[in-house]
């Protein structure tokens, strides 16, 4: 009786180790933002940028685009099925109505990955948006081509390709490409970006700003 009693403490604990393993790894950062919107309340009806660290680190966003009301709710480092995962926190949480969306990149340099792998991580996404906002619009922006990742601008350019096809034939839905302003002369401009050669310069937002502002929707 007291090998079986051991046994199942045993069986149990690594059960409970198992479940605090498996948290996901964002769910820190989720929590603060979480905790942030507690403190300071958001306005349902905003516009909501949401991705990885190119949009968290648009920390002018409220002054590029103020007369539209914005918000900012992006996770650094995050991937696709990051944005999916927390989709409830990061998205439907805040009944925006409409959508800025950047992801993809990070998956970029995952082997693992192909072109039509990332395609499809995007689209499971989109249509878990469009299962719950049907009509909403959804603003897609391009993954850019950052010289840190010059090794993947083949694939970053295939990516964009098939994203935009997808999208188009999606109503309510639009494609921004910042792929092609962000080049010179086919390469990538690091004069564009910071010292990581990934996350962007004011000159870089720039050209985000003057790319996404004509899709944004006043109330």
């Amino acid at each position: 009786m007291r090998k079986l009693i051991l046994t199942c403490y045993a069986f149990v604990l690594f059960v409970g180790m198992g479940s605090a393993q498996v948290q996901h790894r964002f769910a820190d950062d989720v929590a603060t933002i979480k905790s942030y919107d507690k403190i300071y309340e958001t306005q349902p009806n905003s516009i909501l940028f949401v991705g990885s660290s190119s949009i968290r680190k648009w920390t002018h966003l409220q002054e590029a685009f103020g007369a539209y009301q914005v918000l900012n709710r992006g996770i650094g480092g995050a991937v696709i099925d990051d944005i999916t995962f927390f989709a409830n926190d990061l998205i439907f949480a805040y009944q925006p109505r409409q959508i800025v969306l950047y992801v993809g990149e990070n998956d970029l340099p995952n082997a693992s990955e192909k072109a039509d792998t990332i395609l499809q991580k995007t689209v499971t996404l989109f249509k878990a948006i469009r299962g719950k906002l049907p009509n909403v619009p959804i603003v897609y922006i391009s993954m850019k081509p950052s010289p840190s990742r010059d090794e993947y601008q083949q694939k970053c350019a295939q990516v964009n390709t098939l994203i935009r096809n997808f999208l188009a034939s999606q109503p309510n839905t639009s494609f921004v490409d910042v792929f092609t302003p962000m080049l010179k002369n086919g390469k990538s401009r690091p004069d564009l970006f910071v010292g990581d050669r990934l996350h962007m310069k004011a000159e870089g937002y720039a050209i985000w700003e003057k790319a996404v502002k004509p899709y944004l929707k006043k109330k």
